[in-house]
């Protein structure tokens, strides 16, 4: 089952920490792209080599440290076809090394498209998870479940993401007194019953932002089987402090993912001065480690005062 195999990579681990992969061309180092474009031109055949090998190097770097990683689709989509094959083949890498892969594709459509859409990532070995709108209703996300219980996957239904106009459509208020993000809690913690893992968690999981950590925490107690899937960290501004509402009383529940921060840790102000272009994923792999004492470090605060 899904989530007993991403428990017992977070606890082998130690860390809840996921490294995404949101490659953009214009941040990648210049001898990357340069040993790409050799290879295969300067055209988009170049751009996914480029890609490819960035986070190839990324994966060598903090495979050991970190119990999975996710692949947002649309920084590989705008590419076409080679773009996509970039997303496969950095798919596969991540498979090879042991790693949980999170398909971030935010699908969400009627349920004989919805059955399409889940037959191509969790029908697909390379793929262990993959984000869902939920926002068309409960039947749009019956093959997915589906899927989940067949293939022992993953999903990780979006509930109150990071971004700062989420309010626009989340936080309105229903009839029924509360939010909208509340009704789709509701609905998710209904769902996730049909498939609990051993630890007490569902392969049914949601994601919920870091940005807002008071919502999280009534989401927490909504969602009390779900494994949260919770971007937000580092570059949206979001902090550990932020995060902990996310996490049980044992410090299980939740993974957290950064991206910018992580990948790009190089370019920082904070590690510019200590690693070069070249050492791009030495920077990702100190990063990974700062994050995870930090995380770490406020989860058992939160314990100790508790207590």
């Amino acid at each position: 089952m899904f989530v007993d195999r991403l428990i017992e990579s977070v606890k082998a681990k130690k860390t809840p920490v996921v490294v995404g992969l949101d490659p953009r061309i214009e941040m990648i180092p210049d001898f990357i792209k340069e040993e790409a474009f050799r290879r295969k031109g300067n055209g988009v055949e170049g751009i996914a080599e480029a890609m490819y090998l960035f986070n190839k190097g990324i994966i060598d770097a903090v495979y050991d440290l970190i119990p999975a990683v996710k692949i947002q689709v649309a920084f590989y989509e705008a590419y076409g076809i080679e773009g996509f094959k970039a997303f496969f083949r950095t798919a596969e890498y991540a498979k090879s090394l042991g790693l949980i892969v999170i398909a971030d594709v935010k699908r969400g459509d009627i349920q004989d498209v919805a059955k399409m859409y889940s037959k191509a990532y969790l029908q697909n070995p390379l793929f262990d998870a993959i984000t869902v709108n939920p926002y068309m209703g409960e039947d749009s996300m019956v093959p997915y479940l589906e899927d989940v219980e067949k293939f022992g996957k993953g999903i990780f239904v979006l509930v109150k993401t990071s971004n700062k106009s989420s309010k626009d459509v989340q936080d309105i208020e229903t009839k029924k007194g509360g939010y909208v993000y509340q009704e789709v809690a509701k609905m998710i913690s209904r769902l996730s019953k049909m498939i609990i893992g051993k630890y007490g968690y569902s392969s049914i999981g949601a994601v919920v932002g870091a940005t807002y950590p008071f919502e999280a925490k009534i989401l927490r107690e909504e969602m009390p089987r779900s494994y949260f899937l919770v971007p937000g960290y580092g570059a949206q501004g979001a902090t550990a402090e932020d995060v902990v509402n996310c996490f049980d009383e044992e410090g299980y529940g939740a993974i957290i993912n950064s991206s910018r921060a992580l990948i790009y840790a190089y370019r920082s102000d904070f590690w510019k001065e200590a690693y070069s272009e070249y050492e791009y994923g030495q920077a990702a792999r100190e990063e990974v480690i700062l994050m995870t004492g930090m995380i770490n470090n406020a989860l058992v605060k939160r314990k100790y005062i508790a207590s």
